[in-house]
């Protein structure tokens, strides 16, 4: 398998509100793909920054979530909130194969998850860790949001911040 770097890490946040403020506002990071609404049979927002091409910071909004406050790179005391990474490769035809590779070796394994935009695979390592496979359907990175594309952006009870962004490009589109 050949991958091209980490697709998403994917983090916990108990607001999802004050996460996009953060990331997009503060950090930078372009808001470009929203889940909401029970995709899949998943209860949570899940939404995508843009860190750099094809890569991805992910949050999951968990209810009820216990917030942590841990210094850089020093060691770590109570709860982490960190959900799991996924690594980007670059065909359905590589998930595929990975995805054969792990039952192979007795590893479990999900069914491929269509999220619209991106198709993936959950595992975990020996040690637990929670992994991802993916690969994107439409990237979604490189390029300004398509607010209207509903495979991207698909809450349909969008946090306060991005449903600001959705109606200012709609303002735009309009105004030509």
């Amino acid at each position: 398998m050949k991958t091209r770097g980490i697709n998403h890490m994917a983090m916990v946040t108990n607001d999802m509100e004050k996460t996009v403020r953060f990331y997009r506002d503060i950090m930078g990071f372009p808001l470009v793909a929203a889940i909401g609404g029970n995709p899949n049979g998943l209860q949570a927002r899940h939404y995508f920054f843009e860190t750099g091409p094809n890569s991805t910071i992910a949050f999951f909004e968990w209810a009820g979530a216990e917030d942590f406050h841990k210094p850089a790179g020093l060691e770590a005391a109570g709860r982490i909130q960190f959900d799991h990474v996924s690594f980007d490769v670059e065909t359905e035809d590589e998930l595929l194969d990975l995805q054969t590779r792990l039952n192979d070796a007795g590893q479990e394994v999900t069914t491929v998850i269509d999220h619209n935009f991106i198709h993936s695979i959950y595992f975990h390592d020996f040690s637990g860790i929670a992994l991802e496979a993916s690969v994107w359907i439409t990237n979604p990175t490189g390029k300004a949001p398509d607010h209207s594309n509903k495979n991207i952006f698909n809450d349909p009870n969008p946090v306060p911040a991005l449903q600001e962004e959705m109606d200012q490009a709609r303002l735009v589109e309009s105004n030509g």
